[in-house]
């Protein structure tokens, strides 16, 4: 049987689509496999999604990698989700210049292993010219922390307080041009934002899909972007 299709208002696609990657573990744990297991499947999964993305003309797709807060997680954990980002960010360079996908990171590099920073700072300069979908990596992350970092970068530069905006305390985060979040997936069951963006999602759309991540496919973004366009947004205001 034929799978139903949406098809999609190509003149009302979110220019910014968040997605927390819930389910990675659960996931593994489901088929008595390590989590690590889960981790690589679910990188198959991010990309996946961002070529879809990046099919669909969405402008920035920002992915949670690793937040401030995985430090917690055991060491073995976190030594291969570190591997697993070095080795990404290695041998996919040609799917991201077939695709004319740009890399940014968002997150604190300063706390990241140096051959961590290194690959970052390559993938970064080798993309910088691709004029397709922007890909920010949040590694290291944390909305409050990414806040707090700007505070410190405006106390540094003495910047005049009685001058600061809404529009200019964003040029001190870590992408100043990012635009604020139109849609935040949250994948995995789980309903909170876990400390992801916290100032760009302000006005976001919030879609919590049940589904863990290593089994999110494009059909399921495409139905969540679905999911979006049949929304109102009002931004504070009342609709006439």
């Amino acid at each position: 049987m034929k799978k139903n299709t949406i098809e999609l208002d190509k003149n009302k696609l979110p220019s910014h689509v968040g997605i927390i990657m819930d389910g990675n573990g659960r996931w593994a744990k489901n088929r008595n496999m390590l989590r690590t297991n889960g981790h690589e499947e679910g990188l198959k999964r991010a990309k996946e999604i961002t070529k879809a993305a990046a099919d669909l003309g969405i402008s920035y797709l920002t992915l949670y990698v690793f937040s401030t807060e995985n430090w917690k997680r055991t060491e073995q954990e976190v030594g291969f989700l570190m591997n697993l980002i070095h080795t990404h960010l290695i041998k996919e360079l040609l799917f991201y210049k077939e695709n004319q996908i740009r890399i940014k990171l968002l997150g604190d590099i300063s706390g990241l292993p140096k051959t961590i920073q290194a690959d970052i700072k390559e993938a970064e300069s080798d993309t910088e010219s691709f004029s397709g979908l922007t890909l920010n990596l949040a590694i290291n992350y944390g909305g409050r922390n990414e806040i707090i970092r700007a505070i410190k970068k405006i106390s540094e530069k003495k910047v005049d307080l009685s001058s600061i905006s809404e529009d200019s305390f964003s040029e001190y985060f870590d992408i100043p041009e990012l635009p604020d979040l139109d849609l935040l997936i949250r994948t995995g069951g789980e309903k909170r934002l876990s400390n992801f963006l916290m100032w760009h999602s302000a006005y976001a759309e919030l879609v919590f899909s049940d589904t863990l991540w290593p089994e999110y496919t494009k059909e399921c973004f495409i139905s969540d972007i679905n999911e979006y366009q049949n929304r109102t947004r009002r931004f504070g205001a009342v609709p006439v």
